[in-house]
């Protein structure tokens, strides 16, 4: 299709900008949502599609496939990048907090899959773009929830793969590894807020300087664009993979998580992680 149309989700900043510019450029009707509109006023002067989204709701995620839908009388790849990395130890996060880190990077893609479905199913063709982690086949110390939700993306992905092939819609799971955004700060501050202090002080301490020292000023980091780019050639290929591993340190951690006894991969995390 010469003009297909693309919804991506969390597009007000890092890989979901990316993506969208990306895949405007290449002549895809793009949509980006997410919950801050006002951070996208650069996908708007591009021509992009600007939607609001929250996808923990189930109104608001009606609503933009709805719209969609009626403007453009379809929706040919949906990808899912809408997320965020929320660290503390098991102990200390909030069942509440551990609670909406699901909504958000499971349940989420569940909420507009489902509503994007019965369309690409009609249509007999489609891609769904689950964007995971490497996280989702490794692990590090006060990541419980995240890599949880991750491992829970992987699992999803797989079995939705295998419900929708005959109905000509593709699965894809994109694994990115560390990446230039605004991840970091995020997980940190919610690991520093949340066990900054009391028994995991010291580990926290550590793994605050150690991740800080990776995501601050680090020229190895993959940039959003870079990543965004891979993502806009994937969305567009006739025949993806149902995998991409790409980014910073994602190929050689997942390989010793895989390889490496247990205890042995759990030691590197802490020293590395």
């Amino acid at each position: 299709m010469s003009q297909p149309v693309v919804l991506v989700t969390g597009a007000s900043s890092g890989i979901g900008e990316s993506t969208a510019i990306k895949l405007a450029a290449q002549g895809a009707i793009a949509y980006g949502a997410a919950r801050h509109v006002d951070k996208m006023q650069k996908l708007a002067d591009l021509g992009i599609h600007v939607l609001h989204l929250d996808v923990t709701d189930d109104d608001s995620a009606r609503s933009t496939i709805d719209q969609i839908l009626e403007e453009q009388g379809r929706i040919d790849i949906l990808i899912n990048n809408a997320g965020y990395g929320s660290y503390g130890a098991v102990e200390d996060v909030p069942i509440e907090e551990a609670r909406h880190q699901l909504d958000v990077n499971v349940l989420g893609v569940a909420r507009l899959t489902k509503l994007v479905l019965p369309s690409m199913r009609y249509q007999r063709s489609g891609k769904i773009i689950n964007i995971a982690s490497m996280g989702g086949k490794m692990w590090t110390p006060f990541g419980a929830y995240y890599h949880a939700t991750k491992y829970a993306l992987e699992g999803f992905s797989d079995a939705l793969r295998l419900e929708v092939e005959p109905f000509g819609i593709k699965v894809v799971v994109i694994e990115p590894g560390a990446i230039e955004s605004n991840w970091s700060n995020i997980a940190l501050d919610n690991l520093r807020k949340t066990s900054g202090n009391g028994p995991y002080a010291e580990a926290v301490a550590q793994q605050i300087k150690k991740l800080g020292s990776l995501y601050s000023h680090n020229p190895l980091l993959t940039k959003s664009v870079t990543l965004g780019r891979k993502i806009g050639r994937v969305a567009l290929s006739a025949k993806p993979r149902t995998r991409y591993l790409t980014g910073l340190g994602a190929k050689p951690a997942v390989f010793l998580a895989k390889v490496l006894p247990n205890r042995v991969f759990d030691k590197l995390s802490r020293r590395f992680m």
